[in-house]
């Protein structure tokens, strides 16, 4: 079976989750066997790995004729794309494009993250999206996150293929309730203009039938899973702590409940001193969060390192004793898993995906910072309560494949192509 799919982001290269499900799903579906994957990306830097799907990037697709010789196209983006595949596409342009800002190769350029232009680039990358669907052989569409749904639904229309879309989260996840209209707007056509719907988890299942009246009958739940670590990430030995070490790792915004953990810090620092608090990620909160510390009179007990990749996150959750993620709404949360990855015990909110799928973890309300607190102080301080709870996780969380998702997403294609 073959499959296009549409993303924002692919490893290495990458901003949040989004990037690491993408990966982890379209690896965990090739291991399925007899799946052809087609992944197409804004922009890509040549260093993506390729031996499970190949990668198409929405920078290299002429949407204006350019004569152009095949070393010059080679001396461009030879490096990214084969020059053939630039010719095949090129025979493909479907309408002229040359009144917008292209390129030397007739191409239009890409950030490859989240510009302030966004809603520019998401319309430009459905332009792409239509000499790609007139290219490329493929049996489905599938679409990650909102970015792309208008992409997905421009490739079925010029193919009349079937269209599945991925929500990885909803505006109403992002910005607390505060929806952005025409965020909303794009979420709610690639809805309705979709075949099947897949949902990271039961929680967000929920708000695309309520909010967005979705029959539920078309939404389906497949949960995230995590891509088991190589050597390298499983033996960092980073420096620790005197002190016992309590983390939050990921963007510092609204969504993520960053006050919610200084907030508890602040209690636990009340009963004991001999802790430190990591505030890893960046974000529009950030600064508010330094001034919050130092309201608490923490700030000599807090840590703000920025945006961690690779294997410095790796590093940071070695050094970590617990691990907390407080999210307000959480779709799933791929983070707490890739800490229980590390041996590390975590705490979770109880308004976030993964909470639906883990056991040994300990699980409150996003708002108790007192359940929180008490949760903190627990595991610093009983060895027992830590040595179980990091035990237990990572022989959970080793059991959480993306194979396992995979062949879930496979039975959803073979439902919407009526073949099963």
């Amino acid at each position: 079976m073959k499959a296009l799919m549409f993303g924002w982001e692919f490893p290495p290269h990458i901003l949040g989750g989004l990037g690491t499900a993408s990966y982890g799903l379209t690896k965990g579906m090739w291991e399925c066997g007899n799946m052809d994957i087609t992944f197409v990306i804004p922009k890509p830097h040549g260093d993506e790995d390729k031996s499970f799907a190949k990668i198409i990037g929405a920078s290299q697709i002429p949407v204006g004729w350019r004569d152009v010789s095949r070393e010059y196209v080679e001396s461009r983006i030879g490096n990214i794309m084969n020059p053939d595949e630039y010719y095949r596409l090129r025979d493909h342009i479907y309408a002229d494009f040359n009144y917008m800002r292209l390129n030397d190769l007739g191409c239009i350029e890409f950030s490859g993250r989240y510009p302030d232009n966004l809603l520019e680039e998401i319309n430009n990358y459905s332009i792409c999206a239509g000499v790609i669907a007139r290219t490329e052989e493929f049996d489905v569409i599938h679409s990650h996150d909102w970015l792309t749904y208008p992409a997905g639904i421009h490739a079925k229309q010029v193919t009349g293929k079937p269209l599945v879309i991925h929500v990885h989260a909803t505006d109403f996840d992002r910005s607390r309730g505060n929806v952005n209209p025409t965020v909303y707007n794009i979420e709610r056509d690639g809805m309705i203009h979709a075949d099947h719907i897949i949902t990271v988890s039961n929680l967000t299942r929920n708000t695309v039938i309520e909010k967005y009246g979705i029959d539920p009958a078309k939404v389906t739940t497949v949960h995230n899973a995590v891509t088991p670590l190589s050597e390298e990430f499983l033996s960092v030995d980073p420096p620790r702590a005197k002190e016992k070490v309590v983390t939050f790792l990921g963007r510092i915004t609204m969504q993520k409940g960053p006050e919610y953990f200084v907030e508890a810090a602040a209690r636990v620092l009340k009963n004991n001193h001999n802790v430190r608090f990591v505030m890893a990620g960046s974000g529009d909160m950030m600064d508010k969060m330094i001034t919050l510390a130092a309201e608490r009179g923490i700030a000599d007990r807090f840590h703000f390192p920025g945006f961690q990749k690779g294997k410095q996150v790796y590093e940071m959750l070695k050094a970590s004793d617990v691990y907390v993620m407080p999210s307000v709404s959480e779709p799933f949360g791929i983070s707490p898993l890739e800490a229980m990855q590390m041996g590390v015990p975590s705490i979770i909110s109880k308004q976030s995906g993964c909470a639906e799928i883990l056991t040994n973890v300990i699980k409150t309300d996003y708002w108790d910072i007192d359940a929180m607190a008490d949760a903190i102080y627990s595991i610093v301080t009983y060895p027992a309560m830590y040595d179980q709870l990091k035990e237990d996780g990572l022989d959970e969380v080793n059991r959480i494949t993306w194979d396992k998702a995979g062949a879930k997403v496979i039975d959803i294609y073979n439902k919407v192509l009526h073949r099963n």
